[in-house]
């Protein structure tokens, strides 16, 4: 069994966890960061790499509820805007000390922005400097963002919910009893995709998602280039269909996460049409079509704005499954860094220039 294989397999149970621990013992911090935000006349939400898709999984939950968020990628945030007064950030990082997270935290404190800090590590940065800390010591995953990327989203996700006055103790409970279903799943899905012709190495991958999803279709993505080390993008839906649809070929790979309600219909007629012009579609979601994708993962119901929290699980596994077929190792970085401290080059800042020329 991989190491990442391994990280998938737990996830549930962390995610549970970390519900149980948000409307217990850590919903002191949940509801003072949530007055932060309430307060503030600007709210940003931030990260970078995976935990940046954290950040997009729940931007759907505050614009829906007239409460809009900025959703700023780190470094963008960090490099090229400044901060109004009376403005809070939601900072969303594993470690809190990815070197564009510490710097962020630095600007925004400075600029007398209040920092909401969303981390598993405790010794991080991110959790000792920030204004509102919210930490989720899980056990870190070997490699590949897994845990350490679900539980972030699900405490965003509970923190967005609790500034719009959302989110109670019944809500955590739909939202256990999903995971159960999705944890009692597992198996058939991975019996489902290991069957599949759909993995091909080497293919072009789309992955293609909308509102909540989008932020699961950009971490597979990642997990893609992470696991499988081969290239992929993801994209709006919407976004897709107005030009990118140029490149389908046959032999096309398109990984689809069908929303729970809004544009299902639709999207399951673009997913028919990808077919017809030859591409192969995986389709993720609640109820979908057996014969709408020539692989379809089935969720267990839950509520729309949270389906990320359980589509990110056939995602991780069809990533593992990717690097399968393809005979690479998804349990070590070839050229990446645990933790990103430096923002020069790819191989140690000048050290790295030098032993490359």
């Amino acid at each position: 069994m991989t190491h990442f294989l391994s990280d998938i397999l737990r996830q549930p149970r962390e995610l549970r966890w970390t519900l149980e621990q948000l409307t217990g013992a850590g919903a002191q911090a949940i509801d003072e960061a949530a007055a932060a935000v309430r307060q503030a006349r600007h709210v940003y939400t931030a990260g970078i790499g995976s935990s940046w898709h954290a950040a997009l999984d729940v931007g759907p939950m505050f614009c829906e509820a007239a409460r809009p968020a900025y959703l700023a990628e780190a470094s963008e945030l960090l490099l090229f805007s400044e901060f109004p007064r009376e403005s809070a950030v939601i900072v969303i990082s594993r470690s809190g000390r990815s070197v564009e997270i510490v710097r962020l935290v630095r600007k925004a404190k400075a600029s007398g922005v209040k920092v909401i800090g969303i981390t598993n590590a405790p010794d991080g940065t991110l959790a000792r400097e920030a204004d509102f800390p919210i930490v989720l010591p899980v056990e870190l995953d070997h490699f590949i963002s897994v845990n350490t990327y679900s539980t972030l989203a699900a405490a965003a996700g509970i923190l967005a919910q609790t500034v719009v006055g959302k989110f109670a103790a019944a809500d955590a409970r739909i939202l256990s009893a999903a995971l159960d279903e999705a944890e009692a799943a597992i198996p058939a899905w991975r019996q489902q995709m290991e069957g599949s012709a759909w993995f091909l190495p080497g293919s072009t991958v789309y992955f293609l998602g909308r509102g909540p999803s989008l932020g699961t279709a950009e971490e597979t993505r990642l997990m893609w280039e992470e696991g499988a080390k081969s290239p992929a993008t993801a994209m709006g839906t919407g976004v897709f269909r107005h030009g990118p649809q140029e490149m389908v070929r046959q032999g096309t790979r398109i990984g689809m996460f069908i929303a729970a309600k809004r544009m299902r219909e639709q999207d399951l007629l673009t997913a028919r049409d990808l077919r017809k012009l030859g591409s192969s579609v995986m389709l993720i979601g609640q109820k979908v079509p057996r014969d709408g994708g020539d692989l379809s993962i089935e969720l267990p119901e839950v509520p729309s704005s949270w389906q990320f929290l359980i589509d990110c699980i056939p995602a991780q596994l069809a990533a593992e499954q990717q690097a399968r077929v393809s005979g690479v190792d998804c349990d070590s970085f070839r050229l990446c860094s645990f933790v990103v401290e430096d923002e020069a080059g790819l191989l140690g800042g000048a050290a790295g220039a030098g032993a490359g020329s």
